[in-house]
């Protein structure tokens, strides 16, 4: 089938009105999406505050309805013996009944206004949660578009003819690239971020306990901080593995899995992390001592994630001409004939695997656990 020739500049003019038309959609949606974390993050302050109000309106409308109980029985008692009291006595029994009951009246209305404020603010904060995240996927398709326009579209000319090929590639690569970047910063945000500033607020709480309750709870409260410290450093580490272990390079493939696993178990309290070398010890190709640590640590991770396992076994062997590798927890498992929607991990080891023209076979049933087998034929 032949291929017109294409006018280059007029190709380039659209490009680029299309590339600043995406950027100028992507910067509204950023817009929008901060727009809704700031008043996301303003009406959760506000119903944190509301909800103590109207904990603390119900507390005062039951002492209030106490009073209010008294305050009629003694004008009941005042009422019918209305001779033995002076007139002092009796007007005073009736204002004070009078006064308490509009004060419970008030504290009602005003429980209920707290209340209906309170529902808004939850329906709201529940809107804008969803804006937000569809805020995100829309603003995740739009950089894979817009990447793809400032990229292998400008590439186009004698290629023409295999560019269905490389739309396909091309846009499977950078959703890949954006969903390990959203990853990543969502990771740092909920992790070490977020582990940072309540290692903030805890050393401020220590201070104020110390001074409040003395020397032996500000102890205690040290002790809890430096398990957060703790965990921080363990986000920390483990956010720089997945990015790359820095032994891989220096020390090769069999070292960085060992102490990758010893890492791990120390971080995973009652999870045994075993690991068996059963063939020769030798250097690999560089990407493919990187493509099997990453198989490897999928594997472990998605064990540790999902099965809730007691023991994870990771099992390697070197010949001539393969490297295999074996995975096995004895966590909870899962039907393997199902697919599962969304699987991206699975389905990026599938494809590291077939990179490497080699196999994968994952083995589960429920209450059996999981068993990942991976073979690569051996490349010099």
């Amino acid at each position: 089938m032949a291929i017109n020739k294409v006018d280059s500049q007029a190709l380039d003019s659209i490009l680029e009105t299309m590339v600043h038309t995406v950027g100028e959609s992507k910067s509204e949606i950023f817009e929008i999406e901060e727009q809704c974390r700031k008043d996301f993050e303003s009406f959760t302050e506000e119903l944190t505050e509301i909800r103590g109000k109207v904990s603390f309106i119900i507390n005062e409308g039951d002492a209030l309805e106490t009073k209010a109980r008294l305050a009629r029985k003694r004008l009941s008692e005042v009422s019918m013996n209305f001779k033995q009291f002076s007139e002092e006595q009796v007007r005073d029994a009736y204002e004070r009944a009078h006064k308490l009951q509009i004060d419970l009246q008030m504290n009602r209305q005003l429980e209920k206004q707290l209340r209906d404020r309170r529902d808004d603010l939850e329906r709201r904060l529940k809107t804008l949660k969803q804006t937000i995240d569809r805020a995100e996927h829309l603003a995740t398709q739009i950089s894979v578009v817009l990447n793809y326009l400032t990229s292998d579209l400008r590439q186009v000319g004698e290629a023409l003819e295999d560019a269905q090929r490389r739309q396909e590639f091309g846009l499977k690569v950078i959703q890949a690239q954006e969903e390990e970047r959203k990853k990543l910063s969502r990771e740092i945000h909920d992790g070490p971020a977020q582990m940072l500033a309540n290692v903030m607020m805890r050393s401020d709480l220590i201070e104020r306990v110390y001074r409040e309750r003395g020397a032996q709870e500000a102890l205690g409260e040290i002790r809890n901080l430096k398990l957060m410290v703790r965990n921080a450093l363990y986000e920390v580490r483990r956010i720089i593995y997945d990015l790359r272990p820095m032994a891989l390079d220096d020390l090769g493939l069999i070292p960085t899995l060992k102490k990758y696993l010893l890492t791990t178990e120390e971080y995973n309290d009652g999870i045994q992390l075993t690991f068996a070398n059963l063939g020769e010890e030798k250097r690999l190709p560089s990407e493919m001592e990187v493509a099997l640590f990453r198989l490897i640590q999928e594997a472990v991770q998605n064990g540790l994630k999902h099965a809730s396992p007691k023991l994870i076994q990771v099992k390697l062997s070197m010949t001539e001409d393969f490297v295999t590798v074996v995975v096995k927890d004895d966590g909870k498992g899962f039907d393997s004939t199902q697919k599962k929607e969304g699987s991206f991990g699975l389905m990026g080891m599938k494809e590291r695997v077939e990179l490497l023209d080699g196999e994968i076979t994952i083995e589960s049933n429920p209450g059996a656990g999981t068993m990942v087998y991976i073979q690569v034929p051996f490349k010099q």
